[in-house]
Parts: C-alpha cells; sequence; structure tokens
C-alpha cells in the first residue's frame, strides 16, 4: 500500500498527491493491476487475475438517482469470507443512542479541558475511542454520537466497520493513516476523513500519539450545503475533497475484524487481510478534505451573520432546512463589520451545539476553550461571549482585523445531545464553566442614549 505525508503547514498543499482522486461524490473508477476493472459493465462471467466482484450499497437500491450511491468491488475474495462466527465484546467507553444515564444531568452549559492520551495503558482506534455525548437512535438510523478518541498504538492485522453509522474524523495531535478497503488515506491535524459506513479499514499511527475528535452519523450521510445566494463558488469546495486510489493486501495472516452493529460490537477472525480490493469504481468512497481550503464568507459592512454560513458539511433529517448534523468550521478570517458586535451573539438555539477546539483562540472564549477542549451548549440552553469577549468586542475601535491562529469546529444536531457517565464523571470537565458569565453586569438605567 502506498503513503501519503501531508503538508504541515498553515496554507494549503500546492499540488494534489497522486494516489488521491479529487472531487465530492463522484463516480470514480480506479485499478491497481493493470486491466482489473471491466469495462462497459459491472459482473463480468469471469472477472480478470481471478477476482470476484462485489457490490458495496450505501443506499437503498431504488433511492433517487442523485441520492444512490454504491460502488462495484474487484476482491481477491468476497466479503463473505472476511467474517466468521461472532463473538459479542465490550467497548465499555463507546457508546450509542439512545444512552441516557438517570444519574447524569445534561441540561445545561459544559466544557472539557483536553483528555490526556494515556502512556500506561496501550490503546488503539478502536480501545482509545471515548464518547462525550450521544443524541437520536442508533437502531432508527437518526441521530448522531460524539467522541474523543485517543491512540497511542497501531492495529496489526486488526480491522474495524461500522455497520451503523459513517464517521467524520478530525485530528487535533498526530496523524493516523486509515488503511481502508478502497485505498489509503493520510490524515494530520486541520484535515477531516469521511469514513462511510461499512468501510473495512486499520488504523495505524504515522509519528507518535494521536488525539482528535469523532462526529458517529448514524442518519442520511454527509454532503455539501446547498450554498443558495452564495452560489458556486466559496465554502467547501468539490475539488478539494480527496478520495484515495485503490490500493490492496494480499496477505495469509491471522486477522481479527471488530464489527460495530445496533450499538453492540462483535469480533470475528479470519485467516487473511480484508483489504484484499483490487479495482474499484463507484461514488460510495472515503474521502479526505483539508480545512484550509474552505474559503469563508461573511458580512463586510454590518451584523454579525449565522454561524450556518461556516457550514462545511450537512447531513440532511427528514425536516428540511433542519440537520440531522452539521459540521461547521470557524477558522482564520478577516473581520469588517461597522458598527457591529463581531463575536457570535448571545442565544438560545433549538439546536445542540457541540464544539471542539483544534488549534489557537476561539474569538467569543478566549480563556478557558483551550486545544483539545470541548464545549456543550444543549438544545435551548442560553450562551454567548464572556465578559472579557463582550466588554473586548463592545469597546473595540473598529478596524479591519484578521482573526489569526484560530481553528476551531461546531457540531451541531437538531436532537438533544445526552452526556454519558465517562463524560460527566471521568474526562475532565471544567465545574466552573457556568461561572464564566458571573460577572455579566446590568447596564440598564433608563436614560435615552446611554449604551
Amino acid at each position: 500500500m502506498s503513503a501519503h505525508t501531508p503538508s504541515n503547514k498553515n496554507t494549503p498543499a500546492a499540488n494534489p498527491h497522486e494516489n488521491y482522486m479529487p472531487g465530492f461524490g463522484n463516480d470514480f473508477e480506479t485499478e491497481a493491476l493493470p486491466g482489473a476493472l471491466p469495462q462497459g459493465m459491472n459482473s463480468p462471467q469471469k472477472c480478470e487475475y481471478g477476482l470476484y466482484a462485489e457490490q458495496l450499497s450505501g443506499t437503498a437500491f431504488t433511492a433517487p438517482r442523485g441520492q444512490n450511491e454504491r460502488t462495484w468491488c474487484y476482491r481477491i475474495r468476497p466479503s463473505v469470507k472476511h467474517t466468521a462466527r461472532f463473538e459479542k465484546i465490550d467497548l465499555p467507553y463507546w457508546k450509542s443512542a439512545p444512552c441516557v444515564d438517570p444519574d447524569v444531568i445534561s441540561l445545561g452549559q459544559y466544557r472539557w479541558n483536553p483528555v490526556p492520551t494515556p502512556k500506561d495503558v496501550a490503546l488503539n482506534w478502536i480501545t482509545g475511542m471515548r464518547t462525550v455525548t450521544t443524541a437520536g437512535d442508533v437502531n432508527t438510523q437518526v441521530g448522531m454520537a460524539t467522541h474523543i478518541y485517543l491512540v497511542n498504538e497501531s492495529m496489526e492485522d486488526e480491522y474495524f466497520f461500522s455497520a451503523d453509522s459513517e464517521l467524520l474524523v478530525i485530528p487535533q495531535e498526530g496523524r493516523l493513516r486509515f488503511c481502508t478497503e478502497l485505498g489509503v488515506i493520510d490524515l494530520e491535524p486541520k484535515e477531516i476523513a469521511i469514513l462511510p459506513r461499512g468501510l473495512v479499514y486499520r488504523v495505524e499511527l504515522v509519528d507518535g500519539p494521536a488525539r482528535g475528535f469523532v462526529c458517529e452519523n448514524y442518519g442520511q450521510k454527509f454532503d455539501l450545503p446547498g450554498r443558495g445566494p452564495i452560489g458556486a463558488n466559496c465554502l467547501a469546495n468539490p475539488r478539494d475533497f480527496k478520495t484515495p486510489v485503490a490500493a490492496f493486501e494480499d496477505k495469509e495472516v491471522p486477522s481479527k475484524v471488530t464489527i460495530k452493529w445496533c450499538g453492540q460490537f462483535h469480533e470475528t477472525h479470519i485467516g487473511q487481510s480484508p483489504l484484499d480490493v483490487v479495482a474499484w469504481h463507484g461514488n460510495y468512497a472515503p474521502c479526505k478534505y483539508d480545512l484550509r481550503t474552505f474559503s469563508p464568507v461573511g458580512a463586510i459592512l454590518f451584523d454579525h451573520p449565522d454561524p450556518s454560513i461556516f457550514t462545511v458539511l450537512t447531513a440532511p433529517s427528514g425536516q428540511p432546512g433542519t440537520a440531522n448534523i452539521d459540521f461547521v468550521l470557524f477558522r482564520e478570517r478577516w473581520m469588517v463589520a461597522e458598527n457591529t458586535f463581531r463575536p457570535p451573539w448571545y442565544h438560545k438555539n433549538i439546536m445542540s451545539e457541540l464544539m471542539g477546539n483544534i488549534y489557537g483562540v476561539y474569538d467569543a472564549k478566549p480563556e478557558g476553550f483551550v486545544p483539545g477542549g470541548l464545549s456543550l451548549h444543549n438544545m435551548m440552553i442560553p450562551h454567548g461571549p464572556d465578559p472579557e469577549a463582550f466588554e473586548g468586542a463592545s469597546n473595540t475601535k473598529l478596524e479591519a482585523e484578521k482573526l489569526d491562529n484560530t481553528m476551531s469546529f461546531m457540531i451541531e444536531t437538531r436532537f438533544p445531545q445526552h452526556l454519558t457517565e465517562y463524560a460527566a464523571k471521568e474526562a475532565p470537565l471544567q465545574e466552573d464553566y457556568i461561572d464564566c458569565w458571573t460577572a455579566m453586569e446590568k447596564k440598564f438605567d433608563g436614560t435615552p442614549g446611554i449604551k
């Protein structure tokens, strides 16, 4: 399998790597051996190289054409040879919705310090997952969960796939390599990856321990948001999404496959690597995206627009305009609005908002919300800038200002997010977070003209 080392600069890499194909939701075709990919048909009587043809469907067969997703794989063995008898296992820190602990209060404003990666216990991609919140119901394929991953060990001859969900991976420290059935993705902080439901993969460390965030999407898959009056450009452009080219393993070694299914975990043992797809074509595949290519738009005269203008990806619900999940990015940008309170305003929201800090300082919370940290403001719970941010933004001289060295994200959902026992009792919760608004002063005195 090939390896790729992305740029670690603040600006995007100048040229896409040859091991990736550009585009979001494209119908790709790729082969690791010449002639392995059939032309003009999907399922020939006999495939080249003695391969098996197999379809991986991400939607129902009869989904509308613009939504229908499937990939044809040409592999050394069919997937039925990559599972055997299943044995249920326990992963106590990885939870699925519904997960409502009667002893945990999810109502309120919460913030966590970064969770340190342990040095005295080995954690891989599976055992290092720590669920923070859950929402909806994994059994009805509605809602989501958020996790922190703590990885200090590569998976060796060990593989994973989720039948429940696609995973949006958001690194914060350290690089990861996702060796998947459909190719290899190397991922670093300031990038994200989407791993489709049902995709088999192994996760390796590239240069030491890794920490980051995961949004587990039970519902309709992530898509690019409609731009509306913005038009055809800006925000996340499709060409900046990269899908890996075909790469395969032909290894006859004892291997373990762990499967997440309806919130439960099972493992099965096989005698070979399941990453044996020699060629494939279709539109259901993993991809990665460099957050440094996100082109933000904003107000250029007055007022602070809704944060929805910073949406990178959206997973729709059954209600138009109300997402199962929105993934929103707050990165470096210029602020130029006149006579305007520029940080996010105070508000209560029908959506519940979980935020994470990738690096730098977030303008509405200059203290306490540190890189690697999280915050949660649940459905209809009031929140907004702390007093320091309010006073600074209310009294500063309004000039063109660049918000620099900042990258935070928001995972927003129409459902209330329930804290797990881990988030409430083990993770480094800032017990005094609610006190950050204590010093807010009453400024009203009834005198006209007083601001």
